[in-house]
């Protein structure tokens, strides 16, 4: 009786032993099931995408970049000597002339020195012309003797002529002529002598009147200089224009060189834009450009790109064509776009808020069906302002979604609603 109870609790257990394993099996299967599952593809407002249709055509290569409105020349004026400024005549925002006086500085120092070298070049003057009276009266001196010596020798020759001719007839001694001859010919070397001297006295009063007045002419030069000098105490605007700083105070204490002011033309004014670096490698001198001023959009070209790279940017100077619009003046903010290159036929669709120029990223390609997209791979080439181009991964007709979607990065596929 026994044997028959102990096998059907055998198979009681064998029975639960094999429900266990089922069950195992079953929640293996389930789990492995759930795992190998994708996650679902969630919805996204279709309204709140920004969608771009593909396109094949000519697509304008551009850049853009912040700036300002600048003269196209700026007058420093400096302070030519030390001074305090002791008044400020006008104030920035001023139309100026050339002769219009901005600032006035005071310098005792400067004022003796320009007095005493006055002073100079008038005593200077003096000595000259005591000078030239001394050397005057001394040059007659000289020519005095020599015509006193050229009178006598005169007489001594005509003596001695007529000496000569009375020998010669007999009517007067051989000797007394050749006593006359002889003094005759001793006054001509003497009349030479007299001559030379006057000459030499002429060269000598020349040179000494010549070194005083070289002498007066150096004191003047430095009289000139004080003056001028004591004259840039009243500083001038130099140029018409605009007075656009104004840099010092009054009894502030300024030395040589020291700023004081700036001066612009506000007609001549050109737009100095900041272009990112990685841009700016393909902007050329003579590009064509437009300037936005916010009161007008202005056409230009590119007249300088500074080679030096300044916090990640270069500065490119446009070269504004035309009249400026109402309100333009120098430091305006203004937007500037300009044209590098017009590619003739290209696949290109609208920049996407993501991935940069010459790369590959993921962008959502819509369905067919318009309810969906799917991640597609595309790789970018070269971009402009509002458009990039297409290398690979889209045709012509596709549309896709330009939006930022670095929310839905994990994935591959969503729901348009």
């Amino acid at each position: 009786m026994d044997i028959p109870r102990e096998s059907a609790i055998r198979k009681r257990r064998i029975r639960r032993l094999v429900y266990v394993v089922v069950g195992l099996l079953a929640v293996g299967s389930v789990t492995l099931g759930l795992s190998r599952l994708k996650p679902a593809a969630p919805s996204v407002d279709k309204a709140t995408v920004w969608v771009d249709t593909v396109k094949r055509g000519p697509m304008l290569l551009q850049v853009r970049g912040l700036g300002s409105l600048v003269p196209e020349e700026i007058l420093w004026i400096p302070a030519i000597t030390d001074g305090r400024v002791v008044r400020r005549s006008i104030l920035p925002g001023t139309l100026v002339e050339a002769n219009t006086t901005i600032i006035e500085l005071s310098n005792p120092e400067q004022e003796q020195a320009a007095l005493d070298a006055e002073w100079q070049v008038k005593a200077a003057e003096a000595q000259s012309k005591s000078l030239k009276a001394q050397l005057d009266s001394l040059l007659l001196d000289q020519k005095a003797a020599a015509a006193t010596v050229q009178s006598d020798f005169t007489e001594a020759k005509l003596n001695a002529e007529k000496d000569a001719e009375l020998a010669k007839f007999g009517l007067g001694s051989e000797l007394n002529a050749k006593v006359t001859r002889a003094k005759a010919e001793a006054l001509a070397t003497r009349s030479d002598i007299e001559k030379q001297r006057l000459a030499v006295t002429a060269a000598s009063v020349k040179a000494q009147l010549d070194a005083q007045q070289a002498r007066v002419e150096q004191l003047h030069a430095l009289y000139e200089l004080k003056k001028s000098q004591l004259d840039s105490l009243r500083v001038h605007a130099g140029a018409e224009g605009v007075l656009q700083e104004l840099s010092v105070e009054v009894g502030q204490r300024v030395t040589a060189g020291t700023i004081l002011a700036k001066v612009a033309q506000p007609t001549h004014l050109k737009a100095q834009l900041k272009i990112p670096e990685t841009q700016a490698k393909d902007i050329q001198i003579g590009q064509l450009a437009s300037i936005d001023t916010r009161n007008g959009i202005m056409p230009g070209h590119v007249m300088r790109v500074d080679p030096s790279v300044i916090n990640g940017t270069r500065t490119v100077d446009v070269k504004l064509d035309g009249s400026l619009p109402k309100g333009a003046v120098p430091d305006l903010s203004v937007e500037g776009t300009i044209e590098l290159e017009n590619l003739k036929d290209v696949i290109y669709v609208g920049r996407p808020a993501f991935g940069q120029p010459n790369s590959t990223v993921g962008i959502f390609k819509i369905e067919e069906d318009g309810k969906g997209a799917g991640r597609a791979q595309v790789k970018l080439g070269r971009a402009s302002v509002n458009s990039v181009e297409i290398l690979s991964g889209l045709q012509p007709g596709d549309k896709v979604v330009l939006s930022d979607m670095s929310a839905w990065d994990a994935f591959n596929r969503i729901r348009l609603e």
